[in-house]
């Protein structure tokens, strides 16, 4: 009798989760929310392949194409054969190899800091790095457009959330002085994404650090899209010169640097304290050693030549300009990343499945990710494209732009 009830508990209990997760997938395809996952058959390169066609890849974060650089898959294949395929345990026990500590001053050097610490993941870094050194005692001024581990590292923190109108510096100072002189606080953070990922538009550094001094506030710079694109390489902070007056820089190693891994940056007692509080860092394995020589051997490139970097932007511009000329509303891109904004979601879901089937993957980018309305195709040119490539992907677009009347 009592299994027999137990068995209807479950039974209910099963319908009504099925109830929730159809009813709202419903709901998500019926608003062109619902993102389709396209596996691609082989590497990520310039061109990809997908259901067994070639297609121009225009949605890749390989800014330099170093994620299938030949010299990093022989470090890659090195390290494997010396150290093996895993670091074997967490890092305070015996998972730190001294690969990771060659990555940890590698990084180091690359950002300009007195040190660094390197997580699993950029999304890892956030959610360690904000909560080890802010906490409920606290205030987050954070940027109403920042990344989603940024939002959600602040909401591990416990801290008081206080959003700041995106690149606004009235609205920041404004915030910055009413959280400082309420006395309601122990530490005040202000967080920025670097480059703004969808959008392509730089974070206002040198005003930031003004702010920032006036009020005390600690600084804190994801830079996930910035290192290897900005800065000839090394990074948004670097472009500014503002290496000695950010207090904590973090970037990933999976987007220019072709790896895969985060890491943040700053003065040594910022990097120790870490180590012994960001519990990502205590309680998951560290990166594999195939991972960290052939990320040390992607940093070396970009800290010994702009070669890859000025040719990003080199393609970067030439893009944007066709785009733009095309009479495609490509927002206020600084940066390689240009959006095509379309407004309404199923358009741009639409706009993106005709690119696909003309000969171009760039993947519609729609709410949550971006502001409802604002939907978008966000292009992403890389060093590895040529000329030709984006020729074609811009005769493309004019096709199947004036096809879906996005533009005349």
């Amino acid at each position: 009798m009592e299994i027999h009830i137990l068995s209807e508990r479950k039974s209910r209990l099963s319908k009504i989760l099925d109830q929730f997760l159809d009813e709202n997938l419903a709901e998500l395809k019926s608003a062109g929310l619902y993102n389709e996952i396209d596996p691609v058959e082989g590497p990520n390169g310039p061109i990809i392949k997908i259901g067994g066609k070639d297609l121009i890849n225009l949605s890749s974060n390989n800014y330099l194409g170093l994620a299938t650089d030949e010299d990093l898959k022989v470090l890659a294949k090195e390290a494997t054969d010396h150290y093996g395929v895993g670091a074997g345990a967490v890092r305070t026990i015996n998972g730190t190899l001294d690969l990771h500590v060659k990555l940890e001053e590698k990084i180091a050097e690359f950002k300009g800091t007195e040190a660094a610490i390197s997580y699993q993941s950029g999304f890892n870094c956030n959610m360690a790095a904000i909560s080890a050194v802010m906490n409920k005692q606290d205030a987050i001024l954070s940027d109403e457009l920042n990344h989603a581990s940024i939002i959600d590292g602040c909401r591990l923190s416990g801290a008081k959330i206080i959003r700041v109108k995106h690149q606004d510096m009235d609205d920041l100072r404004a915030k910055a002085k009413e959280a400082t002189e309420s006395g309601l606080y122990g530490k005040v953070m202000y967080i920025t994404d670097g480059v703004f990922s969808m959008d392509g538009n730089v974070a206002n550094l040198p005003d930031i650090v003004k702010i920032a001094k006036e009020f005390d506030l600690i600084t804190y710079v994801d830079d996930a899209h910035g290192s290897g694109v900005m800065g000839k390489g090394k990074g948004t902070v670097k472009h500014f010169g503002l290496e000695k007056e950010i207090d904590m820089q973090m970037g990933t190693l999976s987007k220019a640097v072709g790896v895969v891994g985060g890491y943040v940056a700053g003065k040594q007692n910022l990097i120790d304290w870490l180590k012994v509080r960001s519990r990502p860092f205590l309680f998951s394995t560290a990166v594999t050693p195939a991972d960290a020589a052939a990320t040390i051997g992607a940093l070396q490139k970009i800290i010994d030549s702009t070669e890859l970097h000025d040719k990003l932007w080199e393609n970067g511009r030439y893009l944007k300009e066709g785009l733009k000329n095309l009479g495609f509303n490509i927002g206020q891109s600084e940066t390689p990343i240009t959006p095509c904004i379309i407004g309404e979601e199923k358009l741009a879901q639409q706009f993106s499945k005709r690119l696909m089937e003309e000969g171009v993957y760039a993947k519609a980018i729609v709410f949550p990710t971006v502001p409802q309305g604002t939907g978008r195709v966000r292009n992403m040119p890389t060093a590895a494209h040529t000329k030709e490539m984006l020729d074609e992907a811009l005769a493309i677009y004019e096709k199947v732009g004036k096809e879906l009347g996005i533009i005349s």
